[in-house]
């Protein structure tokens, strides 16, 4: 039996919507196209006619459905509070059902649903990266040699010698006193951008945390969702729970699950809350986003305390999708502002969608990128030499805008940058052109475990 909400189970909220419009002013895919079935409202329409039996999916409602990424701001500037994205994948599980997985689907189920084969291809395209991409030297990027028209430009991270568990043990032991704290890192900073997590798991540590990364986690789900994969969302959903279960670790009560991808802790909270488990809804309610466990727990202020670094870079932040819409905005700010290797200034536009949305850049490629472009004057007038965010793919979307762009500038997690004022003798040019710092000092706190 399915524990994901079906069509029906949202009648009430499809009846809420009062067609107001007030979703436009805020969908990415509206506002790139004017379409009206790109917007809330006409998806809203859609889902009512099928729940009723007045219509069935046609190939242009399945196109309408495919222009939305999932990253819910239409739900949160809803005055009804309908939950459009949640319609919406529930509508995506029902065309999955019936007509099978997409292409890319297929794919995403292949990958996610198998992390082992996921770490084998990753290695394998390492060994056999120079016959599948050219590298960029300008930004030590990536582009593909291989692909879709469309996506021949696109450009990708350098891969990485080790993926996140090889970097790290399973447990950092931290300060008598202090709480454990589990670290779920996704399939994104495991993979490609490991060293965001170690950047992670490593500051939560050094600030006396003991922190636990458990090897049984997966995918958190979301390409899944997005793809329509009711059946591959939960299983991904049951074994994220099993391994972070407090049997795993019976002797550490694990306060929060720590993340630092804000898809991940979209799909984790929003997305497994709205599951019928007692389990899930246990295990969301303790998932915490980065910058919010920073600022709950008084670690802003003990970075602020830092001597200030006479010569700074200057940085501007990007708001992820899935922490503005959770209302993550200012602990970001706050942290970057306290760094004192770090200029903070406010970029126009910081609020605006990437356009990655995960699987959407993919499918939709030539919408991803007019949505991204809308990015570019803001990041271009901020000045800035860096752009933070606190969501992997975000930060790959924007390196390819920059690129694009042809802008003196680059993209980088908050928690490199964090991780970075801890550390001695980094100047700013290792900031700038390493993108995350070594992790060898344990001076600032020696009961730091190092791998």
């Amino acid at each position: 039996m399915s524990i994901h909400k079906q069509l029906s189970d949202y009648s009430r909220e499809l009846d809420e919507c009062v067609r107001c419009g007030a979703c436009q002013a805020q969908c990415p895919s509206y506002l790139a196209i004017g379409k009206e079935g790109a917007a809330a409202r006409g998806k809203i329409v859609l889902a009512a006619e099928v729940l009723a039996g007045r219509m069935e999916l046609d190939e242009e409602g399945k196109r309408d459905l495919a222009l939305c990424l999932l990253c819910g701001a239409c739900a949160r500037t809803c005055p009804n509070h309908v939950p459009t994205d949640a319609i919406v994948s529930a509508l995506r599980r029902e065309i999955s059902e019936k007509d099978g997985l997409s292409t890319i689907g297929k794919g995403v189920a292949a990958l996610t649903g198998n992390p082992r084969l996921l770490g084998t291809l990753v290695r394998g395209t390492k060994i056999f990266s120079s016959l599948l991409f050219r590298r960029i030297p300008e930004t030590s990027g990536l582009r593909l040699r291989f692909s879709p028209q469309n996506l021949q430009d696109r450009v990708l991270p350098p891969l990485p010698r080790r993926n996140l568990f090889s970097r790290l043990p399973e447990r950092l032991q931290g300060k008598a006193g202090k709480a454990t704290l589990a670290f779920f890192a996704g399939c994104t900073i495991t993979y490609l951008y490991p060293e965001m997590g170690e950047a992670t798991a490593r500051l939560l540590n050094r600030l006396g945390y003991t922190v636990l990364i458990p090897r049984g986690q997966g995918c958190c789900g979301m390409p899944a969702l997005s793809s329509g994969n009711g059946a591959l969302v939960e299983q991904l959903a049951h074994t994220n729970t099993a391994a972070f279960d407090t049997a795993a670790f019976p002797s550490e009560p694990i306060e929060h699950i720590i993340t630092a991808c804000a898809s991940c802790g979209g799909a984790l909270t929003r997305f497994y809350g709205e599951m019928q488990t007692e389990a899930l809804h246990d295990f969301s309610g303790k998932v915490m986003d980065i910058h919010a466990f920073l600022k709950k727990e008084g670690c802003i202020d003990t970075l602020a305390a830092l001597p200030k670094n006479s010569d700074r870079v200057k940085v501007c932040y990007h708001d992820p999708c899935h922490l503005k819409n959770h209302g993550i905005t200012r602990e970001p700010r706050e942290l970057l502002r306290a760094l004192p290797t770090v200029d903070y200034v406010e970029m126009d536009g910081a609020a605006l969608c990437c356009g990655l949305g995960g699987t959407f850049s993919a499918s939709q490629p030539g919408l991803s990128r007019a949505i991204a472009d809308r990015k570019i004057a803001g990041l271009s007038a901020s000045g800035a030499e860096l752009v933070a965010s606190g969501c992997p793919g975000c930060i790959m979307q924007l390196n390819d805008i920059i690129h694009r762009a042809g802008l003196p500038m680059r993209a980088v997690h908050t928690m490199n940058l964090a991780l970075a004022a801890l550390e001695e003798g980094l100047s700013d040019t290792a900031i700038l052109h390493s993108g995350h710092p070594p992790c060898q000092n344990t001076s600032v706190a020696p009961w730091a475990t190092e791998s």
